[in-house]
């Protein structure tokens, strides 16, 4: 195998597979794309991804990115401080490292929101490793299923159901419409508590595993027939992610379309959610996912139909995710101190009180008024100095420029 492989590795080379030289993360010399301010996809060496892992130490392997053994998902970061998932495939996934590639440099060729982006991948020897966003809220499976301090409120349900279905649809107008085993583990919550779906999904599927799980009780039926993924079995699975979310229990879809077909919602609905939703909002969810559901292939919705049957549903539209999800927040855990907010105000009177109030003095104990008076015209002068050398620069008059700026410096 690894003689194999060895003879296959140069192909990581080609050009009809590379953007450009590997490049050295932190060095200013990558592109950015419209989303997020992401880089675009690029081919990492393995030497690049061992040092952000740590040697792929065990500590920093994250079980939270829905992806089982043999292959292992690594959090990591790299010299310019960007915090990565790494996931090393298993030595016997993805022979073909043209195939690898190919897929890779595909699937990373989409950005969107709605993603968790991948951002590159590496093929040296018999090593097959992609690299995509960092997640640090875990995914769905977590929240929805094993939550410790509160359940998802139904208006953050909904958000990510639609958020899932705009992620799909995406990924769909851009021929990327087959998804591999999705599940409430490969919806995962970014730093604002966001949900975005894996890209992982979209590579096609490797040696190294199957489509989906080995519980045959929430596979399309179609794909039990075939062992072949569609378009609809994209959809099914949809569907036994409503059941999800309606129910905050992994249902089989089998119990619950009886369930359905007897009407007793009652037995179907979190009971956490007592009091969360009107009636018509869990039947209309009841009903996509019935439709979601249906054995005939040619009868279950688009995505297309979904987004628009979703939208109109949506619940507090204008409260941030992390609020609904009640996660910590960097924008809300941390918030700046009083003092901090006034010299970001510059409000030289509220700084002035404040500094008065904990006994403000200078080195020699003048009184507090006068010390904060003489640190006032000195800043005063300091800015009227910028402000002249701002005036010479914009007229061309560099040497009084650089006269005031190497006063306002010193």
């Amino acid at each position: 195998m690894g003689s194999q492989c060895t003879k296959l590795a140069p192909c990581c080379l080609d050009s009809q597979f590379k953007a450009a030289v590997v490049e050295v993360p932190g060095v200013g010399n990558e592109e950015k794309s419209e989303v997020n301010d992401l880089p675009t996809f690029r081919e990492f060496t393995f030497e690049q991804l061992k040092n952000a892992t740590s040697g792929f130490a065990v500590e920093n392997i994250v079980s939270e990115h829905g992806e089982k053994a043999p292959n292992v998902v690594y959090k990591g970061k790299l010299e310019n401080q960007r915090r990565i998932a790494v996931k090393r495939f298993n030595r016997m996934a993805w022979p073909d490292a043209r195939q690898f590639l190919e897929e890779a440099r595909s699937v990373g060729l989409l950005r969107n929101n709605r993603l968790v982006n991948l951002l590159g991948c590496c093929c040296e020897g018999d090593e097959r490793l992609l690299v995509a966003e960092f997640m640090p809220n875990e995914t769905l499976a977590k929240h929805l299923f094993h939550w410790e301090t509160q359940p998802i409120k139904w208006a953050m349900r909904l958000r990510v159901v639609l958020h899932l279905a705009e992620a799909l649809e995406y990924c769909t107008s851009k021929g990327r419409a087959l998804y591999h085993d999705l599940n409430a583990y490969r919806i995962l919550f970014d730093e604002d508590g966001n949900p975005k779906l894996s890209s992982f999904g979209l590579m096609k599927n490797s040696r190294d595993g199957k489509s989906y799980s080995t519980n045959l009780a929430f596979t399309p039926p179609e794909y039990l027939r075939t062992g072949r993924v569609t378009p609809e079995s994209v959809i099914y699975s949809f569907g036994t992610l409503l059941l999800d979310h309606l129910s905050g229990k992994h249902i089989p879809p089998s119990h619950a379309l009886d369930l359905i077909r007897d009407r007793n919602l009652q037995m179907l609905t979190d009971s956490c959610l007592e009091g969360e939703f009107s009636n018509d909002d869990g039947t209309e969810l009841v009903r996509l996912a019935s439709r979601c559901l249906q054995y005939e292939l040619r009868e279950r919705p688009s995505l297309k139909f979904l987004v628009a049957a979703l939208t109109p549903l949506q619940k507090e539209t204008d409260v941030p995710s992390h609020i609904l999800m009640g996660i910590p927040h960097s924008a809300s855990s941390s918030p700046l101190s009083p003092f901090g907010e006034a010299c970001s105000r510059k409000d030289l009177t509220a700084i002035h009180e404040i500094l008065d109030n904990i006994g403000y003095k200078d080195d020699q104990g003048v009184a507090n008024e006068l010390s904060f008076q003489m640190w006032t015209d000195e800043m005063q002068e300091t800015l009227n100095t910028k402000k002249k050398g701002d005036a010479s620069f914009k007229q061309k008059d560099f040497r009084v420029a650089i006269e005031c700026y190497t006063q306002v410096c010193s």
